[in-house]
């Protein structure tokens, strides 16, 4: 039975997200925040994008709002207003022709669509009117921090929940209620997750490594058959984002932490299927080839190894080895440049071609040894590299 109650709603007004809404929709009936947003505010959060039911043409209502990105196989959009994303849906029920396969949808009342939803706590509405409306054990298990399934097929029919409940239950601090363990346990151990697409277990898996607690929720699913090996080492991976830089990628680093040891060109399908981006593929297959850096002293020669290298890849290589040419690499010898160009040697008489290349890596390596410190300097171990 779905519980409606109005006292305890949260000020859903007070929430700058909302303002748009309120200035298109005011009260209207049949409009609906749900999911997560709903959740967060009511643990006391401020979340910036909203998921949106509507009880009618969610593509109609959301073309109020503004520009719109339509996604037509199950009637819902996309809208940006402010730096704020709305998603809105119709009030649907959903069913699965065979496991892990995407859900055919039909309209239905919101009691109906808070029920086809992954766990309690996402299945709680908002009116803009400041009704509230919850499925059976949603408040309840949010007051107990508990993640829970509505039915024992949750995670057959979507066994990208799976991955969901890891996510949510490390962002969350929540605990897994008992059953719902029980079932998630069984759906991995018999091959569920083979049963979805690998682009969803890609959109899936990408989420999870961007989460603050990423890894502590790779852990938890090390052994998992995702298609490679999953074995995550945590230490390894403290090591290496301790060395990695603000301009790095902290959920491309925890990957390769994740999946180093699988085959070179396993690992390349496998980030192809998921739908990694080539860039970010690239990056994590340097980076799980990564071997351990030993001491070295010299600058030019801590730049020989490491130049041209993702960032990741050199913060992992310090993690395995000595830390400390990849930190001195990472946090200043990569930023090094000469004041001299290719100009200035064609103006000095070397003719165009390869000669320029060598002699402003000659130069550039006296540099980073402190043999070239000035303009003057560097021009002259140019020249006599050629």
């Amino acid at each position: 039975m779905i519980a409606s109650m109005g006292q305890s709603s949260p000020d859903l007004r007070a929430l700058p997200a909302a303002a748009p809404l309120y200035d298109v929709f005011d009260s209207e009936p049949g409009v609906w925040v749900v999911g997560g947003a709903v959740r967060d505010l009511l643990l006391g959060g401020a979340p910036v994008d909203l998921d949106l039911v509507v009880e009618g043409d969610a593509v109609a209502a959301a073309s109020r709002l503004g520009e719109l990105v339509v996604h037509e196989r199950f009637g819902t959009a996309t809208v940006v207003v402010d730096g704020h994303a709305y998603d809105f849906a119709p009030a649907r029920v959903e069913t699965y022709a065979q496991p892990g396969a995407l859900p055919d949808v039909r309209p239905a009342a919101l009691e109906e669509d808070l029920l086809r939803r992954d766990f309690t706590v996402n299945a709680i509405a908002l009116g803009l009117d400041g009704r509230l409306v919850a499925a059976p054990h949603a408040l309840a298990d949010l007051d107990a921090r508990l993640l829970r399934v509505f039915h024992e097929r949750s995670f057959v029919d979507d066994p990208t929940r799976l991955l969901r409940l890891v996510r949510y239950a490390t962002r969350l601090g929540f605990a897994v209620e008992s059953q719902t363990e029980v079932l998630a346990r069984v759906a991995v151990a018999s091959g569920a997750l083979a049963t979805v697409s690998a682009a969803r277990i890609g959109g899936e898996l990408r989420l999870l490594l961007r989460e603050p607690r990423a890894p502590a929720a790779l852990t938890w699913i090390s052994g998992w058959p995702l298609g490679v090996r999953i074995a995550f080492d945590a230490e390894l991976a403290e090591r290496a984002i301790a060395l990695l830089p603000e301009d790095g990628r902290r959920d491309l680093l925890l990957l390769a932490v994740t999946v180093r040891g699988v085959r070179v060109d396993r690992l390349s399908a496998w980030l192809d299927g998921l739908e990694f981006v080539a860039g970010d593929r690239d990056a994590v297959l340097v980076a799980t080839q990564a071997s351990g850096s030993e001491g070295e002293d010299l600058a030019s020669a801590i730049a020989a190894r490491f130049r041209g290298q993702p960032v990741e890849a050199v913060a992992l290589a310090g993690a395995l080895g000595d830390p400390g040419p990849a930190r001195r690499w990472l946090d200043d010898l990569r930023h090094v440049t000469l004041t001299i160009d290719g100009s200035d040697l064609l103006a000095a008489g070397i003719p165009q071609g390869e000669a320029i290349g060598r002699a402003l890596a000659a130069a550039l390596a006296a540099k980073l040894d402190g043999k070239a410190p000035d303009r003057a300097a560097e021009l002259a171990v140019a020249l006599s590299a050629t």
